[in-house]
């Protein structure tokens, strides 16, 4: 009985862990696809400028291993919170909120990032895209603000 119990909350466990994985599989693919053009066009832009250097291209690496930490971060908030929730008999529609808002915001730093690369490179880019990147991120970053001055104040 006991073994049938453990099996029981094992599959359990790895159902609702592939759900919520096939929700932020999108997210997740396009993260990892701009963090690697965001590399190559980091490494075409120090060439073109003769600043090539394998130190700032490990630092680049693990500064992308470190994003998908704070994704990892972000999920793990997200399973603690439902979890917690769900202890008290309130049950969360939408069980990815922080990893995806990680996701997200990390996919537009990167964008940028690869803006400014292409700029170093000097690929002439229309101003049109990168004020929109640029309000986009100052968005994101406004909404954010707003919802943890919303926070702060209900805990005063």
């Amino acid at each position: 009985m006991e073994k049938r119990a453990l099996q029981a909350v094992f599959s359990a466990a790895v159902s609702a862990f592939s759900v919520y994985f096939n929700q932020m599989a999108v997210p997740l693919a396009v993260l990892v696809i701009m963090m690697i053009i965001d590399y190559v066009s980091g490494m075409t832009a120090a060439y073109i400028n003769s600043e090539l250097s394998s130190r700032k291209g490990m630092v680049g690496i693990v500064k992308k291993i470190s994003y998908l930490f704070a994704v990892a971060a972000g999920m793990g908030i997200d399973w603690l919170l439902c979890t917690g929730l769900a202890q008290v008999g309130i049950v969360m529609n939408y069980s990815i909120m922080f990893g995806n808002l990680v996701t997200v915001w990390l996919v537009i730093n990167e964008l940028i990032s690869i803006l400014e690369n292409l700029s170093k490179a000097e690929v002439p880019l229309p101003d049109f895209l990168v004020r929109f990147v640029r309000r986009l991120k100052m968005t994101v970053d406004k909404k954010l603000d707003d919802d943890n001055a919303g926070h702060d104040e209900k805990s005063a």
